[in-house]
Parts: structure tokens; C-alpha cells; sequence
């Protein structure tokens, strides 16, 4: 009887004790709701504030909150200021290139036909001049003058060049060849054609070296030394170039031809398709401005090559239907989409190619200035080469197989009897001579104009670049991106104790670390090296970068660029 008051009591405190802890339990379960609560909502409340000992409802985490807090969040491009500001200049940079680019094209469009018409008004009437002082000097006694000037010699040998390459496409059938190329397929006039432009480049750009040689050859001071196998193998090699490369354009005028003619004009449809395979080939690719500077000028060459090619498709075509000016309207709209796509396939290449190694769009005017500057130096009096021959160099564009060409054409289109007859080719060459001057003025002009814009008057009195600095430069750009420091020798001090240099490391020092390379970013993957960057020279022994001034390589000037010359380890 005594044990049951005490277990009485025992099972009362046992009760109030899980009483107690079902209390505390509770009250946790209750805290831990409440800071889950707070922490899940969107909005970043304060801790203390009131709402901290409410319970929450289910109602503020559901769907519609989210939604609200989705439509009325916000943010700041102020931020970051200078990167959309980039991004702005980038637009604004597509958006001048189309006038910028046509400013250039335009300009370099009119020296090459400054170049060609060359051949055709001013470069027969200097041959005859210098055959009448050719025949004249002896006869009057003059033995102590120079029987012909360098300039007059080297006139001579482009007219001798361009008869004898005339008597040699005379042989050639025009007709034979149409039908020939046009019995092919349409994928393997596809080949032809783009087998002929790869071969035309390289016909361009020996084909001036070796009209340069024959011009040396014939023009070099006897008192030299003779390290030359002679005129007449530089002659022939000469004519047989010529000769060879108008071959090679006429089966591109002619593959021009059938595609204009073709029925269902797939042929012409793949042709314009591959100026849009370009911009595939050189836009993702990073460039220089020396390389987007030659690429400049081959789409100048080939866009007036392009043009002249169209006209001999339409002088031959409106000689097979007996000059029916009908049938020129029938052409005209394959001519003109042909030059659109032409043009847009350049607006997009340059366009992108400089948004994409961020190149302003200012850069086209040292182009032109840049060819603005080559005919205002041909003018001068201590002049060393002739003008087309400047073109040539600059654009890849040779004007002797091209004019060739079109004469072969024209003469075998046009049929010349009676005296009428006569009398219109000598108005039309009166014509283009008055063309050919009106021009080369105009162009004067404008470059003038160009080169005081571009402050490179002083250039003009600069002596032409010699071959040794050339070759120097161009071993320097060599050895330009990884400079190896030469060894040091030891020094001697006066007690005969030898002393190295003071930053020399430990052997086993110096073979365990590993040079380390610096790392470029990927935003200036696609970017033109600055100016400082260039000062930078990697040390091939510590792999760190050492301020290069002492054996700095200057970068190539514009005026050193020629069409072919290696920029970047490339060729555009």
C-alpha cells in the first residue's frame, strides 16, 4: 500500500516531462517554418521586421507570385557602360562600310582603267616616238646622246610584246573553243572555272616578275657587272607569258559565255554561288590590315576584270545575232546580277571581316590613300617605274593579256571596210585618248588631295627602298615573336675569380622549371595586335615578356605592300 502513492506520483512526472517535450517539439516544428518561409520568397525582406513572427500562407509561394516577380524585376545597362558602348561602335562600323568600301573600289576601279586605256592611247604613240629616235639620233650625228631612254626602251618592248602575242592569238579559234567547253557538264565547268581563277593569280603574280626582269635586263647600266642570261630569253619568256595568261582569260570569258547562254542558266547560278563561298573562306579567319589591304586590291583587280569579261560575252553574243540591240536587253539582267552579287558578296565580306578583328572602318581611307600616293609619286621626275607597272605590283592587275584579249575580240567582231569605216575607229580612238587624259587628271587630282589629307607629302622626296633593307626587314619578321637571349660569357674580375651574370639560376634550377607560356584571351582571339603588344617580345628561356625596343621590327608601311607580298604569313 505504501508503493502506490510513490508510482502515483512517479507516472504524474513522467506525464508532465513528455508533456514538456511535446511543448518544445512543437515550438521548433513552429521556428523552422517560419525562417523556411522567410528564406523562400522572392523578395528580400529584412529578418527583424514584423512579418518574422506571423506564419505564412501557401497562397505567397504559389505560381502567381513567381510570375509577378518575373514581370516587375529589373536591371541597369548603365552598368556596364563600355561594353554596349563597344558593341554600338560596332554597328556604326558595319554600317559605314558599304560607302567606305565603294569610296575605295571606285577609286581603284578608275586606276585600273586609267592602267588599261593606257595601253591603248598613250602606249602606241610613245612606241612610235621612240622609233622615230631610234632612226633619227644616228642619222643626225648625235653619237655622244643616249641612243633611247630607259622609259622609251622599256615602251618598245611592251609594243613588240603586244604584236607578237597579237599574230599568236590570231591563230587561235574562238568558235572551236565555245563549242568545246560548252559539250562539257555543268559540275565540270564548275571545276574548269574555278581552276582558272587559282590559275590566273598565279599567272599575276610571276607574270610581272617577269616583265620586270626583262625591263631591268634592257635598262641596267652597262658598267655592272652581267649576272643575267640576256635580253632576248627575258623577251621570249616575256611574250610566251602573255600569250599564255590571254589564253587562259579567253576560256574564262568563254566559260562566261556558255553560262550566259545556257538554257536553264544553272551553270551561271553556281558561278555567282561561288563569290558567296568566299565569305565562308576569309571572313571567319583572322586578319591583319596588310592582309585586308591586299584583299582590298584583288577585289579591285576582279571586279574590273569581272566587268571586262561582261563585255566581251556581250560584244560576242551581239555579233552572233548581228548587233540586234533586242537582244542586249535579253543579257542586261544577267549582266546586272551578276554585278550585284558581286558587289553585296564584297559589302558582306568586309563588313564582317572587320567587325570580327575589330578594324575601323577609317582604315579604307589610308588604302586609297595609300594608291592615291603610288600615282602621284609615278609623276614625279626621278620617278622609278611607270605607273601601270605600279598597278600591277599594288593590284596583281597585268592590263597586256587583258587588252590583248579585247582587241582579238573586237577585231574579229567588228568588220572594218570602206573609208567610213576608218573614219569612226579614229574618232573612237580620238575618243579614248580624250578619256584616257580627262582621267588621269581627275585622278591626279584626287590623289593629290588624298596624300595632303594622309600627311604623306614628305614620303614623296624618300629614296625608293633599297633590296638589302628589304631583306632585312623581312629576316627581322622572322625572328620577330620569339626572341632567344644570346649566352653570356664569364667575366673575369682582377683577381681571376670567373663571375657569371647576377640573374643566373641554379642548374637543376633552371632544368626543372618549365617555361610558361602567356595565354591569350578569347576576346582578342580575333583582334589586330595593338601597337604596344608589338613591343612585347617572348623570351624563349624564361617565357616571359621583355620589352623588345632594341630588336623591335617595324611593322610593314602600306607603301611596302605589294598584291602578293606575305603579310602575316599569308597571302589575301
Amino acid at each position: 500500500m505504501a508503493d502506490s502513492p510513490s508510482t502515483g506520483l512517479a507516472e504524474e512526472k513522467e506525464k508532465e516531462k513528455e508533456g514538456r517535450e511535446r511543448d518544445k517539439k512543437a515550438a521548433n516544428t513552429d521556428k523552422t517554418k517560419e525562417k523556411d518561409g522567410a528564406t523562400e520568397t522572392l523578395a528580400f525582406s529584412d529578418k527583424n521586421g514584423t512579418s518574422k513572427g506571423k506564419k505564412r500562407n501557401l497562397s505567397d509561394l504559389s505560381l502567381v507570385r513567381f510570375i509577378t516577380t518575373e514581370l516587375t524585376r529589373g536591371y541597369f545597362l548603365e552598368h556596364n557602360e563600355a561594353k554596349y558602348t563597344e558593341r554600338r561602335e560596332r554597328v556604326y562600323t558595319c554600317l559605314r562600310i558599304p560607302k567606305e568600301l565603294e569610296k575605295l573600289m571606285t577609286f581603284g576601279f578608275f586606276l585600273c582603267l586609267d592602267a588599261f586605256l593606257y595601253v591603248f592611247t598613250l602606249l602606241p604613240l610613245r612606241v612610235i616616238l621612240a622609233l622615230l629616235r631610234l632612226f633619227t639620233v644616228p642619222c643626225c650625228g648625235l653619237s655622244g646622246s643616249r641612243l633611247l631612254q630607259p622609259a622609251q626602251v622599256c615602251d618598245v618592248l611592251k609594243g613588240f610584246i603586244m604584236v607578237l602575242c597579237y599574230s599568236m592569238m590570231s591563230y587561235v579559234d574562238y568558235s572551236m573553243m565555245y563549242h568545246l567547253i560548252r559539250g562539257q557538264s555543268v559540275i565540270k565547268l564548275y571545276i574548269i572555272y574555278n581552276m582558272l581563277e587559282v590559275a590566273d593569280r598565279l599567272f599575276s603574280s610571276f607574270g610581272q616578275d617577269i616583265l620586270d626582269a626583262l625591263y631591268w635586263t634592257a635598262t641596267e647600266p652597262k658598267e655592272k657587272k652581267r649576272a643575267h642570261i640576256g635580253v632576248i630569253p627575258h623577251f621570249f619568256m616575256a611574250v610566251l607569258y602573255v600569250f599564255l595568261h590571254a589564253i587562259l582569260i579567253m576560256v574564262q570569258a568563254t566559260t562566261l559565255n556558255v553560262a550566259f547562254n545556257s538554257h536553264n542558266k544553272s551553270l551561271l547560278t553556281i558561278m555567282m554561288s561561288n563569290n558567296f563561298v568566299e565569305i565562308k573562306g576569309s571572313v571567319f579567319k583572322k586578319f591583319e590590315k596588310n592582309n585586308l589591304f591586299q584583299m582590298s586590291n584583288s577585289d579591285i583587280k576582279e571586279r574590273f576584270t569581272n566587268y571586262i569579261l561582261l563585255l566581251i560575252v556581250c560584244l560576242r553574243n551581239m555579233e552572233q545575232f548581228s548587233w540586234n540591240p533586242d537582244h542586249f536587253w535579253v543579257l542586261f539582267p544577267d549582266v546586272l546580277m551578276v554585278m550585284a552579287s558581286e558587289i553585296a558578296v564584297d559589302v558582306v565580306k568586309h563588313a564582317f571581316i572587320t567587325k570580327f578583328n575589330d578594324i575601323s572602318a577609317d582604315v579604307y581611307g589610308e588604302y586609297r590613300a595609300s594608291l592615291a600616293f603610288d600615282l602621284v609619286s609615278s609623276r614625279q621626275k626621278n620617278a622609278y617605274t611607270d605607273y601601270s607597272d605600279s598597278v600591277s605590283r599594288r593590284m596583281g592587275f597585268i592590263p597586256l593579256p587583258l587588252a590583248l584579249l579585247l582587241i582579238r575580240v573586237v577585231t574579229s567582231s567588228v568588220k572594218i571596210q570602206g573609208s567610213l569605216s576608218f573614219m569612226c575607229v579614229l574618232l573612237f580612238y580620238l575618243g579614248m585618248i580624250t578619256l584616257k587624259v580627262l582621267n588621269s587628271i581627275v585622278l591626279l587630282g584626287r590623289s593629290c588631295v588624298f596624300v595632303k589629307e594622309a600627311n604623306m607629302e614628305e614620303k614623296l622626296f624618300d629614296p625608293p627602298p633599297s633590296v638589302v633593307s628589304s631583306r632585312a626587314n623581312s629576316r627581322a619578321h622572322r625572328t620577330k615573336h620569339v626572341h632567344t637571349s644570346a649566352p653570356q660569357e664569364p667575366t673575369a674580375d682582377k683577381a681571376g675569380i670567373s663571375l657569371t651574370s647576377e640573374i643566373s639560376q641554379p642548374t637543376n634550377m633552371a632544368q626543372s622549371a618549365a617555361p610558361t607560356l602567356p595565354k591569350s584571351d578569347s576576346d582578342t582571339f580575333l583582334t589586330t595586335p595593338d601597337e604596344e603588344d608589338d613591343d612585347k617580345i617572348i623570351n624563349a628561356d624564361t617565357g616571359l615578356e621583355e620589352d623588345g625596343l632594341k630588336h623591335r621590327t617595324p611593322k610593314k608601311d602600306l607603301l611596302e605592300i605589294d598584291r602578293f607580298t606575305i603579310c602575316g604569313n599569308r597571302i589575301d
